[in-house]
This record gives structure tokens, C-alpha cells and sequence, in this order.
């Protein structure tokens, strides 16, 4: 056979190629590990520079299109979209971060970061201190060290709805130089963009609020754009100074955006953090509705929290549209177009009437997840908190009958008689 008449299996390998240019409304899904380069010279240009394409591990159209699309919406300079929400927590400390340094974190996090900072990255000899009192500006900055490089927080923390001050925790860095890592994930870049406050850096969770419909993981880091190498260059050596071979350093070659380039060229892909093209398609898809469905599911967060604070069963609601939360002014002073949709509230039965509220409901789903379209419960002592101390759990603000919901988009009435008809019994146990 000739190349002008290909046997069977040729056929089967490049029948289907085409070439042609086309233009989609829809983000077109590049499904393809790598990429055909046009000649000799415009693949060592691609590894010489990083422009274009050459192989999704390091770069993708499709998950470049969503990046873009992220880094809009949290006013930032660039993104990096990776395989998880903790991938993207990972990528951003070691982007900053390394043997020998540490970081000051609030206690209020998700329980997969912590893990991570105290169990993996102290394998890796970073040190890390937390913030019980997080509203106080001076138990950060007690808290900092001459080899500390990043301070850790999430806008607002799950499960007790603590809520950040972030321009003023951002300004204790600025002092020396250290950047603020602001997880958004529970906050959204619809209700507030920590970024316009101050912090350097945002992560997200992409699985949850972005995409929305619980169908992918995902996670992204986005950046400032601002990193100053004369003011901060001494807490990041490894962007100010030369590279390997005598290549020019991260921030002589990309100025501003330095951690970012950083935490493409050299964390994510070396820790092979890179998400599926199919997984960004859906979540740049779910995002295009993020503001509608965040908005319907604050909405219906704040009537479902007030009808349960109103309840005899209910022995405390902590959700920060609540003016009774102690951080309902700063969430006033932070969040537009509503309060969030995941919160905790208690019941007086203790771990006895948890059990039975999990086991009856019908419109609320048991699951590990959050900011689905669907509205979730989770008993948080038994689950995501099981590896805290009774002590420490009782400073978080979970206790026995403590239990966590991720309301949805349904109507809000079905939400309601769903909650009535399990706390019922409840509510005449109580009596």
C-alpha cells in the first residue's frame, strides 16, 4: 500500500482528521493529549517560550478558555485551572511555599486543608500556625515568623459561618510582604471577590458552586497579578532568581504575574495536577450560570435558616444572614446579592434526633458535597469533623445534634415542608 491508498487500519487512524477552522458559540472541547505542531521550528519555539500548545498536561484551549473566563469573574490577572478543589490548595502554597518556610492559617477551614498543612506538608518541612480568633488583626500578626510566606483563610468558613475581614488581614501582610490565600469556594466570586479586598491569591473548589451540578471535581487558582519582586522578592528567592542553565527568572520574564506563571510552569504540571478538558468544559458551563443559582440559593438559605431559628426543636442556627450571627455586620460589609447557602444549625435532640432528621428526609439528599443545584445534609461530627477532638468540635461549633445544609435551587416552600415533616416528631419530643 501507498499513502494515496492506505490499508485498513491507516484509514481507521486519520480518516477523521480535519483541519479546517471552525467557530463555536460553545467552548469547543479539546479532547486530545497533545498537540500537532506546524513544523520543526514551531515546536522548539512552543519549549522554548511556553506560547501555544503542545501537550494538555501544560496547557489545554478548553481549560484555557475557562481560566480566562474565572479570572474575569474574580478580577484577577490570570488563572490556573487544576484536577480538585485540594489540588488547587496544594498548587497555590507550593507556589509560595517550600522546606523550611510556614504559614499562618485560621482554624475555620475545610478539614482536607488541614490535613494537608498539618499531616503532608509537615512531612515536607512546613511549619504551620493557626488563628482561632480570626476577626482579630493582631492574633495574625502575632502569629507571623521572618521564614512565614503565605497567610491561609476561606471568605467564609464551613461550618460555623465565620466570616473574614479580609481587607484587614490582607493589610497585616502587606506589612511584610506576605500574601493573603483567600479559599472562595464558600463565598463565590457572585457574592464577594476577596481579591478587590486585598487578598494576593483566591482557590476554589471548582466541583461545588462553579460548576454546580455535582457532576465533576475541579479547582482553580487566581492571582493578583501584583507581585512586586523589589518589595516581596525576599520571601520568593525561587521567582526572583536565575533558573536552571542560566534561564531568566519567573519574574524577570513575567513581572506581575510571577506566582501565577509560577504555578503554571512549575507546581501543577510537575505534580500533575491538570484537569480533564471534559471536566472544564462542564464546569466554564456551569459557571455561566453561577450568579442566577447563587442568588436563588442565598435567597432560599435565608427563609429556610428563619424558619428553623423560629422552631422549638432548633436549639441554634449559625448562618450569617442571621442577625443574631456574630458576623452578620462584616458578611453586611463583604457580601452583595446575598449571605451564601451553606450553614449549621442544631437540634435539641442531640445526635439522636441528627440521626433521625438524616434518616426521614426526602427532598434534602445525604451527602459529602455543597453547592449543588440540589439541597444536601451532612452530620459534620460523625463525617467531615470525625478527626477533631470533642473539645475542638465544640469550638467550631459542632456539636452532637449539629448538622450542616447545602440548600439548592428548589422551591423553597418543598424545602419547608420537607423540614416540617421531619422535625415534627422532633419538635414534639422536645415539648
Amino acid at each position: 500500500m501507498t499513502v494515496d491508498s492506505p490499508g485498513f487500519a491507516t484509514k481507521a487512524v486519520h480518516a477523521a482528521r480535519n483541519q479546517d477552522a471552525a467557530s463555536s458559540r460553545a467552548t469547543p472541547i479539546y479532547l486530545t493529549a497533545g498537540f500537532e505542531f506546524d513544523d520543526f521550528d514551531h515546536a522548539a519555539d512552543h519549549f522554548g517560550t511556553g506560547a501555544g500548545f503542545g501537550y494538555t498536561r501544560t496547557g489545554n484551549p478548553t481549560v484555557r478558555a475557562v481560566e480566562r473566563q474565572l479570572a474575569a469573574l474574580e478580577s484577577g490577572a490570570d488563572a490556573v485551572l487544576v484536577a480538585s478543589g485540594q489540588a488547587a490548595v496544594s498548587t497555590a502554597l507550593l507556589t509560595v511555599a517550600g522546606a523550611g518556610d510556614h504559614i499562618v492559617s485560621s482554624t475555620h477551614i475545610y478539614e482536607g486543608t488541614r490535613g494537608l498543612l498539618l499531616d503532608n506538608f509537615a512531612r515536607l518541612g512546613i511549619e504551620t500556625t493557626f488563628i482561632d480568633d480570626i476577626r482579630d488583626p493582631d492574633a495574625w500578626r502575632a502569629a507571623i515568623r521572618p521564614n512565614t510566606r503565605a497567610l491561609f483563610a476561606e471568605s467564609i468558613a464551613n461550618a460555623r459561618n465565620d466570616v473574614l475581614d479580609i481587607a484587614a488581614v490582607s493589610a497585616v501582610g502587606d506589612e511584610t510582604a506576605i500574601p493573603l490565600i483567600v479559599d472562595n469556594t464558600l463565598g463565590t466570586p457572585f457574592l464577594v471577590r476577596p481579591l478587590e479586598h486585598g487578598a494576593a491569591i483566591v482557590v476554589h473548589s471548582a466541583s461545588k458552586f462553579l460548576a454546580g451540578h455535582g457532576s465533576v471535581l475541579g479547582g482553580v487558582i487566581v492571582d493578583d497579578g501584583r507581585f512586586d519582586a523589589a518589595a516581596a522578592g525576599h520571601n520568593a528567592p525561587h521567582l526572583v532568581l536565575p533558573g536552571r542553565a542560566g534561564l531568566a527568572s519567573v519574574a524577570a520574564r513575567h513581572g506581575g504575574n510571577a506566582r501565577i506563571a509560577y504555578a503554571r510552569e512549575s507546581v501543577a504540571p510537575r505534580f500533575g495536577a491538570s484537569p480533564s478538558p471534559l471536566n472544564a468544559f462542564l464546569i466554564g458551563q456551569g459557571v455561566e450560570t453561577l450568579g442566577l443559582r447563587v442568588e436563588r440559593q442565598s435567597r432560599n438559605a435565608l427563609e429556610v435558616a428563619r424558619w428553623l431559628a423560629a422552631q422549638d426543636a432548633v436549639e441554634s442556627v449559625d448562618y450569617v444572614g442571621l442577625e443574631s450571627h456574630p458576623d452578620h455586620a462584616l458578611a453586611t460589609k463583604y457580601l452583595g446579592g446575598g449571605f451564601g447557602s451553606i450553614f449549621t444549625f442544631t437540634l435539641k435532640g442531640g445526635l439522636d434526633a441528627a440521626r433521625a432528621f438524616v434518616q426521614d428526609v426526602r427532598v434534602f439528599t445525604h451527602m459529602t458535597h455543597i453547592g449543588d443545584v440540589r439541597s444536601l445534609v451532612l452530620h459534620p461530627g460523625t463525617t467531615s469533623h470525625a478527626s477533631r477532638t470533642e473539645e475542638e468540635r465544640e469550638i467550631l461549633g459542632v456539636r452532637p445534634g449539629t448538622l450542616r445544609l447545602s440548600i439548592g435551587i428548589e422551591d423553597v416552600a418543598d424545602l419547608i415542608a420537607d423540614l416540617t415533616r421531619v422535625l415534627e416528631p422532633a419538635r414534639e419530643a422536645v415539648a
